[in-house]
Formats: C-alpha cells, sequence, structure tokens
C-alpha cells in the first residue's frame, strides 16, 4: 500500500511538472512572434532587432520565396507556427488571403498608417513598403524623348528594340493587371500583341538581367522595378553592374504603377497579440523607413531619399489600388499567354 501511494505520488509530481513544463514554454511562447517572409533582404533584420528592443518581442524569421512559403503554409495547416505572413507582390498576397492563409483582423493603427489602397477592404493583409514599375532605357538605341509611358513600348519604332522579363514575373502580372483596370480589356490586349511584336530578345528572368541588356545595346527599352536599378547604382552588385547602371535613362510614367510588400496575420497564428504588434511597427513611418531604406525601395508615405533613388524623380501613383491588382491576376495571366509572353 505505501508502494501505491509512493507511486500515486510519483505520478502526480510528474503530471505537474509537465504541465509547469508546457505553461513555461506557453508563456515564452508568447514573447515571441514567428514571421514567415518572401522579403530576402539583410536589412530587415535590423527593423526586426529594433522592435525586439522596444517591446522584448523575440522575432524568429524563415525566410523563402514567395511561392515557397505559400505551400509550406498549405501542408502545415493547423500546424503551421506563423504568425504573420510577408510577401512582395499585390497578387502573391491576394492570393494567400483567397486562399485562406490569412486572418482578417482590425487595427486602428494600421488603419491610420496604411493608406486605403494599400490595404485590403476586408482587413486581412497591409502593405509596408511601394515599388514603382519604371522603364529603363538606353539613349544610344532609342529616342528617349519618345517614352513616356508604358503604352509606348508598343510603337511600331522600337521593333526588336523591347525587351521583358518572363511572364511568370508577379511584378509584370501586376502591370498588367493595372493595365486592365486602367484601359479595359480590349485596349490591354491590343498593347500587349503589340508590345510584344517588339520584342526581339528570350524573355529575362529577372529585372538586374534586362538593365544589363539595356545598358549594354542588347535591348532599347524595358520594364523593371526601379529599386534593381538604384541598387545596381549604388554598387551593391559590384562596379561593373554599377557602370551598367549608369548607362541607362530610368523613366517613370505619371502617373505610375505601384506595387507593394505587405503583411498579413497567419490564419492559424498563436501569438496573435504580438503579432499585429509587428505588423503595427512595420507599418509605422519608422518601420516603413527602415524597411524601404535600405533596399531602396519607397515607404508607405513619402519617397526614399536615397541618391540613387532620388535621381528617378518623384512619382504620382495612379488610382489603382492593391486589392484591384490581385482581383485582375488571373485575367492579366490569360491575356499575356494569349499575345504570346512566354
Amino acid at each position: 500500500m505505501p508502494i501505491v501511494k509512493a507511486l500515486s505520488s510519483s505520478i502526480l509530481f510528474a503530471s505537474v511538472s509537465i504541465a509547469a513544463l508546457f505553461s513555461q514554454a506557453n508563456e515564452a511562447l508568447g514573447n515571441e512572434v514567428r514571421v514567415y517572409s518572401g522579403r530576402h533582404y539583410n536589412t530587415d533584420r535590423q527593423v526586426y532587432k529594433d522592435f525586439s528592443n522596444k517591446t522584448g518581442i523575440k522575432v524568429r524569421l524563415i525566410e523563402a520565396t514567395g511561392i515557397s512559403l505559400i505551400e509550406r503554409l498549405k501542408r502545415e495547416g493547423r500546424k503551421s507556427n506563423a504568425d504573420i505572413i510577408l510577401l512582395v507582390d499585390a497578387a502573391r498576397i491576394s492570393n494567400a488571403a483567397k486562399a485562406g492563409l490569412l486572418q482578417p483582423y482590425r487595427s486602428t493603427k494600421l488603419d491610420k498608417q496604411v493608406p486605403k489602397d494599400y490595404r485590403d477592404p476586408q482587413g486581412r493583409w497591409y502593405a509596408l513598403t511601394r515599388r514603382v514599375r519604371v522603364m529603363v532605357v538606353n539613349p544610344k538605341e532609342v529616342d528617349v524623348s519618345k517614352i513616356s509611358k508604358y503604352s509606348d513600348l508598343a510603337d511600331s519604332s522600337l521593333k526588336g528594340k523591347v525587351c521583358l522579363r518572363k511572364r511568370n514575373s508577379p511584378y509584370n502580372q501586376s502591370l498588367v493587371a493595372n493595365q486592365l483596370v486602367l484601359n479595359g480589356e480590349a485596349a490591354t490586349k491590343k498593347w500587349l500583341k503589340a508590345m510584344i511584336s517588339n520584342v526581339s530578345q528570350p524573355y529575362f528572368p529577372g529585372d538586374i538581367g534586362l538593365t544589363r541588356a539595356v545598358a549594354q545595346g542588347l535591348c532599347g527599352v524595358g520594364i523593371v522595378n526601379h529599386y534593381y536599378v538604384a541598387r545596381m547604382l549604388a554598387g551593391v552588385n559590384g562596379s561593373q553592374d554599377k557602370k551598367l547602371a549608369n548607362k541607362v535613362e530610368v523613366i517613370t510614367p505619371n502617373p505610375a504603377h505601384v506595387n507593394v510588400s505587405a503583411g498579413g496575420l497567419a490564419r492559424y497564428a498563436k501569438n496573435k497579440k504580438e503579432a499585429v504588434e509587428l505588423l503595427e511597427f512595420l507599418a509605422s513611418p519608422s518601420g516603413s523607413i527602415g524597411l524601404a531604406g535600405p533596399t531602396y525601395e519607397h515607404p508607405l508615405k513619402g519617397y526614399n531619399l536615397t541618391n540613387e533613388v532620388r535621381r528617378f524623380g518623384n512619382f504620382t501613383p495612379d488610382k489603382v489600388t492593391i486589392s484591384q491588382l490581385g482581383q485582375f491576376n488571373k485575367k492579366a495571366i490569360r491575356l499575356m499567354s494569349q499575345a504570346g509572353w512566354d
């Protein structure tokens, strides 16, 4: 009998100890936030460090391509450890929301900090930084004065002079979605057909390779995100790319197509309070500038003030919302395919 009592006491003590451990683990879990990020910039880590120093909340970061993160979240389901999901294109964040990977939430701070056009009407995601789709031109190859807007790349005078990134680029998909919203399907089809007929080079896998080709005279004009050129000008990729970037002119349409990087609360977030606090910090003026400054993106409000980006001049965003870019993504892809955009 005493042995039974002793065993019972041991089991009870073990149960209490295990419960205490779980309690401590849950308490520790509440002091952190786990971020699945499609942003791949080491400079983001400083912003997370600033947040941790300010709040005492640890940031645990997993970085991968946007597509990889989406697939991972789908596989993990309810077992996912993600609290926040950060993605770098309107279509990607919109598709994540449509797939049920994000949960809606309201934050007075976020509604105040993030302009209406840069957040989901249902509160599932909020933009954090902005990117402008610009044109890079080699003045030795084409007449710069004749290029001021995206539709100019369809002009027959540019036959064999246009270079484009591949159709699977989310940035190009969002650009075409943008044109669908502004100009309608018929006009967008016509633009795509004429612009594609001006392409002679193979489609490029990235914006930097395309910029190099324009600088080297392999093409006369192409479309890229502004910060890729800025990074080249700053020498981030080496002195050779810096020289090449100085050979092109950047033309920003007025108004311009603007895309974003954005963040949302994961559907099965375990640290919801901490996650919202981090998103509020990232969308704040200091947080947005902290993310955008070193990467040559633009913050949510105002402009990137680095010398490289200032060379491109200020821009006026068009009236297309980020939500609309996501809504028209599938149609954009279909029209691009029909036009022969590989």
